[in-house]
């Protein structure tokens, strides 16, 4: 396979999942670790995919940025309703959820809207709806406002601890064979403390 078949296989790979591990590119192009690598950094530096840590992400395209106001323009929406619907469906009533930030976290926040389910978010845009909607038990996570995400990280490693749920609901740039993966550090860091203090953990990524 020649470079310019490799680039437009890695490509196609990436138009697809949206994002692909170093991993994927090596088991797919069947290549080495350095000319996967390299692959990755020539695409990157003419801006046809985004370089991250240990991967690539897509580059959007004309990408209309979502807001609760037009929920239903966001990318895969009927992807994510459906994600939603069925996340929605494993929590029973009188249980605590911990949802994270994000358009699909916050379609699984309607979803859940108006049942017998106490939501902790540090999600402000989530929270926002959830008591403007009169939903009946909303606990809103303190810590620093994170201006980029729209969500609070708690500073000290006891606040986590004050936040119990029965499921936590994450999601993440793609799946791989040691699990979800984020390109935010403070937000997986923030998110690993959670594990801790919930009994269970669904990955709503899409």
């Amino acid at each position: 396979m020649t470079e310019s078949q490799r680039h437009q296989t890695l490509l196609e790979m990436l138009q697809q999942t949206g994002f692909v591990t170093v991993e994927q590119v090596i088991d797919r192009l069947q290549v080495s670790p350095a000319t996967a690598r390299r692959d990755i950094n020539k695409l990157g530096d003419s801006g046809k995919l985004k370089k991250v840590r240990n991967g690539a992400e897509a580059v959007s395209q004309n990408r209309v940025a979502w807001t609760p106001m037009n929920i239903h323009q966001a990318q895969n929406h009927e992807e994510k309703v459906r994600i939603a619907r069925a996340a929605s469906q494993l929590v029973q009533p009188g249980e605590s959820i911990v949802i994270n930030c994000g358009s699909t976290a916050f379609t699984l926040g309607r979803e859940i809207c108006g049942k017998d389910t106490q939501v902790i978010t540090n999600y402000l845009p989530l929270a926002n709806f959830l008591i403007e909607q009169e939903h009946d038990s909303v606990v809103i996570m303190g810590g620093q406002y994170n201006r980029s995400q729209a969500i609070t990280l708690a500073p000290q490693e006891g606040e986590s601890s004050l936040y119990a749920g029965h499921w936590m609901f994450t999601s993440g740039k793609g799946l791989t064979a040691e699990g979800l993966y984020k390109t935010d550090m403070l937000t997986a860091m923030a998110e690993q403390k959670m594990l801790n203090y919930v009994g269970k953990i669904g990955g709503i990524s899409r």
